[in-house]
């Protein structure tokens, strides 16, 4: 398969991460934009704390359970158009939610906002992961999608506060939603069609459970529970710390929050530059992801830790790095997974290793209320969250072996697979 070399390829390539980046960006403003509305909501549709609790987990479990056979799907489809499909189902959900009224019928879309939604990170990976990426690109290209991750809660909580009080919820959502349909446009016209294998007669000799044989595969799954556990910790109770805990304004709460999640943004996109001149310098993959991912969860356990007890005039540094070993994690996580897995097995890792890692996300906002009811302050949940970065840093460092391809052929026998060793090794680029 061709790598892009020549100027014109390069702007392909680019755009292609632009859009990507822009898509991850609408991604986490369509999920998070029921937290934004939920005061107004709550008291609209006159239900009780349960059922809006209900309604904002959901979506995680739908997401959740639905990445193994969004993995398999990108897998054995060209994954140009099912991702394209998974962007409109998702964008249309959060138009059709400006216009419900009933609590089951919410309950219905939230669902279906899941599913449309658990595309996403098995396609980024596919792409990624594909030999119309070479290795040196991939830092870069996860760094901007990162990127997008991260500016999605800060425009959420910069802009779309202010929005649904100025105009309410309800034309937020159906303006969000159709306007996210354009992105379809340049997707289409951009993205091209046959650069991401497909190999009906390899993909399904590699099963779920051939993954879950792999050392590394327990080490990316539990680095991505830790990875989640803290971002999840942060994007659900970072608002509600801010105000109740340090006594900050719901203007200074958006200032505060949003410049974090900028702050993890700047980070990302800095770190994949980084990354790629690394390992264009000769710099082994292996050394060049484990020292980021190593250094980064660290830190993030540092600074979670040091935001606990930190006093009123100095907290605020210690979540601004926090928020930069957030991007720095980002940024490396997923290209270990796209090098690992290799071309044609890259989403289906990425469905295993996101289903298994939603569990720290969905885990996070319970045990920080279960902790707060308990205790009545943010020592402990802060502290738990340290632990598991700490926890993390292990994982990636320690349980992930190599991160080079694994050669599926040798694992899982030469007359199963079908295919020459080249092939089945999945090396995507130097």
């Amino acid at each position: 398969m061709s790598q892009p070399t020549s100027p014109d390829a390069s702007r392909g390539t680019n755009r292609v991460v632009f859009l990507l980046a822009l898509s991850v960006f609408i991604n986490y403003i369509d999920r998070s934009n029921l937290s934004i509305a939920a005061p107004l909501l709550k008291d609209e549709l006159g239900i009780s704390a349960s059922q809006l609790g209900t309604l904002l987990s959901v979506f995680f479990w739908t997401y959740g359970c639905m990445q193994i056979p969004a993995g398999w799907l990108v897998d054995r489809c060209e994954v140009k158009w099912i991702f394209a499909a998974g962007f409109f189902v998702w964008s249309a959900a959060t138009a059709i939610t400006g216009i419900l009224h009933g609590f089951t019928a919410w309950i219905v879309i939230r669902i279906i906002l899941g599913i449309g939604e658990s595309i996403a990170f098995p396609a980024y990976s596919k792409i990624l992961g594909s030999g119309y990426f070479t290795e040196s690109r991939r830092g870069l290209g996860n760094a901007a999608i990162m990127a997008g991750l991260s500016l999605g809660p800060a425009v959420g909580i910069l802009v779309g506060g202010n929005v649904v009080g100025r105009f309410g919820w309800r034309p937020f959502f159906l303006v969000l939603g159709f306007g996210s349909l354009l992105w379809l446009v340049p997707w289409v016209a951009w993205m091209p069609s046959g650069t991401t294998p497909t190999a009906p007669t390899l993909a399904p000799k590699v099963r779920i459970f051939d993954i879950f044989r792999e050392r590394s595969a327990w080490g990316t799954c539990v680095g991505q529970i830790c990875i989640n556990y803290g971002l999840y910790f942060l994007v659900a109770w970072l608002p509600f710390y801010l105000v109740r805990a340090r006594n900050l304004s719901m203007n200074q709460m958006a200032r505060v929050g949003g410049l974090i999640f900028l702050f993890s943004a700047a980070a990302a996109l800095l770190t994949g530059k980084v990354s790629e001149r690394w390992i264009a310098a000769g710099t082994s993959v292996s050394r060049v992801r484990k020292t980021l991912l190593g250094g980064g969860m660290t830190g993030l356990g540092v600074a979670l830790a040091a935001a606990a007890i930190a006093p009123d005039h100095e907290f605020g540094w210690a979540l601004a790095i926090a928020g930069i070993c957030v991007g720095v994690n980002g940024a490396n996580c997923w290209a270990v997974t796209q090098r690992l897995a290799g071309p044609r097995i890259s989403g289906r890792w990425t469905g295993v290793q996101n289903f298994v890692g939603n569990f720290g996300g969905a885990f996070a906002p319970a045990i920080t209320g279960f902790l707060l009811n308990r205790f009545g302050h943010f020592y402990w949940p802060f502290l738990i969250a340290a632990v598991f970065s700490w926890i993390g840093a292990l994982a990636w460092v320690f349980v992930v072996g190599p991160i080079e391809p694994v050669a599926w052929e040798e694992r899982i026998g030469r007359e199963d697979f079908g295919t020459s060793g080249s092939e089945a090794t999945g090396t995507a680029g130097p």
